[in-house]
């Protein structure tokens, strides 16, 4: 089943960033873009990579009004931990959601049940709360930032010029495409 479209559900949860611990909520996304950026763990291989390289981008999503929330099965607690142990995630200065309950990772259908783990999923929501794109990728796979910013910037754009889609590595500034009438029920 998608998940294209749907409402992300409440949330509360607690939150790592900029040396403190804060609560997220709901409330907090809407109104602004926002990117869920699911991980296995901290003090992991893979994960420090990715997340090193959002932070290496974040200046260009916040410039574009999106926030970037790392999520974690891990405590609050533990990325901080691994915030202060860590050169790479020292990096980071958007929120990193702690989800030890799972339900940000139930709701975004990318907990494995077995392990308490997230898989690694990417999430781009939209002012309204509502999921606009998703990847989930295998656990051995990282992600590209350059890339996620295309799409964010992409979906924006569609967003706000509803007759006009968005090509194959499309970029802002670029051409874009109009269907005509008898073309728009094959989109």
């Amino acid at each position: 089943m998608s998940l294209i479209n749907k409402e992300v559900a409440d949330f509360s949860v607690q939150a790592y960033q900029g040396e403190t611990f804060q609560t997220v909520t709901k409330a907090d996304i809407l109104g602004k873009w926002s990117v869920f950026f699911f991980y296995p763990a901290d003090f992991t291989f893979v994960c420090p990579t990715e997340l090193e390289d959002l932070a290496n981008k974040y200046n260009q999503f916040s410039a574009i009004g999106c926030e970037i929330y790392s999520v974690s099965t891990d405590s609050h607690f533990v990325h901080k931990a691994w915030h202060d142990a860590s050169e790479r995630i020292k990096k980071i200065q958007y929120p990193m959601l702690a989800d030890p309950t799972h339900a940000l990772s139930r709701d975004f259908d990318v907990l494995i049940e077995a392990d308490g783990m997230a898989e690694r999923g990417t999430f781009v929501v939209n002012p309204e709360g509502k999921i606009v794109a998703y990847e989930v990728n295998a656990g051995n796979v990282g992600r590209n930032a350059d890339e996620l910013l295309r799409k964010v910037q992409a979906l924006q754009f569609v967003a706000e010029h509803g007759d006009e889609v968005c090509p194959a590595k499309w970029q802002p500034g670029a051409e874009t495409l109009k269907p005509s009438l008898d073309l728009v029920g094959m989109l």
